[in-house]
């Protein structure tokens, strides 16, 4: 096998790997948005555990945040929690860099 291939096989595993790494990062600010919006919506016991599986869920509609930021928009107006997009993508920002932190 030349080089070239190694090479090749090379970057392409440091790419899958990257990538699942990204997912899992994902995943966690995910659970941590999730986590925090519950408790905005003063979720008790189960219902934090059930309405954080719906906000993962709720990410993976569509490609980008806004899935998930709509969600959760819509569920604070519905409980008349002022809280701007702005605020909640803020938010996203920050669980996105403590997930982050939580793979090094």
């Amino acid at each position: 096998m030349s080089s070239f291939d190694d090479r090749k096989k090379s970057f392409e595993k440091k790419f899958a790997t990257d990538q699942e790494l990204q997912f899992k990062i994902t995943g966690r600010r995910n659970k941590y948005f999730g986590q925090w919006a519950a408790e905005k919506l003063q979720k008790k016991d189960q219902d934090i555990e059930t309405y954080i599986d719906e906000v993962i869920k709720a990410d993976l509609k569509e490609a980008g945040d806004m899935d998930l930021i709509s969600k959760v928009l819509e569920d604070f107006k519905a409980a008349s929690e002022n809280i701007t997009e702005e605020e909640i993508k803020t938010k996203l920002d920050e669980f996105l860099e403590k997930a982050k932190a939580d793979f090094q």
